[in-house]
């Protein structure tokens, strides 16, 4: 049986446009994987889950957020993003919040609700991230978290964050880039 994810791509060292761009088309490329659509790029400063929010020395990042649908359990489609990010030059240095040239979240797997100690969707900080939330918002406007509620109403809680939505340059599977 199929479901709708969505997967929270960022990457702040290197080429990140580039690193992205390649990101999606290993996705699309993958087996058991259909590449519905994606947002915009938006540019962020690293944050913590911490007060202040702020991560000092380490470059600003791209984001964007992808929906697809796919054949995959959730735990081999996390095990696909795994190997997606490595293909991308991502180093794990047990470094949770450190810089990093690929990084691939499984944000939303349908309705499914879930965490152990290798998987937790929803992402349990999908929340509290404006790079996650406004790209969703982009792509589905009437989008619901589970567990959490809609996106629109999440978004008030991150307001104060900065984020700037840069060209509408888009991913697209059958045609590469777009421009919009």
């Amino acid at each position: 049986m199929s479901e709708i994810a969505f997967i929270g791509l960022g990457s702040n060292l290197g080429d990140r446009e580039k690193i992205l761009l390649s990101a999606l088309t290993l996705l699309a490329d993958s087996s058991k994987i259909e590449f519905l659509s994606t947002s915009s790029f938006y540019e962020t400063a690293p944050v913590l889950d911490n007060p202040d929010g702020c991560v000092a020395d380490q470059p600003d990042y791209l984001n964007a957020v992808c929906q697809i649908k796919t054949d995959l359990t959730a735990r081999l489609l996390l095990v696909r993003l795994l190997e997606i990010e490595k293909q991308g030059g991502r180093e794990r240095k047990n470094q949770e919040h450190g810089p990093r040239t690929l990084d691939l979240d499984l944000l939303i797997y349908g309705e499914t609700i879930c965490k152990t100690a290798v998987l937790s969707v929803p992402h349990p900080r999908l929340h509290n991230r404006a790079f996650v939330l406004y790209p969703l918002m982009e792509i589905v406007p009437d989008l619901v978290v589970p567990g959490r509620g809609a996106v629109r109403n999440l978004l008030a809680e991150v307001a104060g964050q900065n984020i700037r939505k840069l060209s509408d340059i888009k991913f697209g599977m059958k045609t590469g880039i777009e421009t919009g």
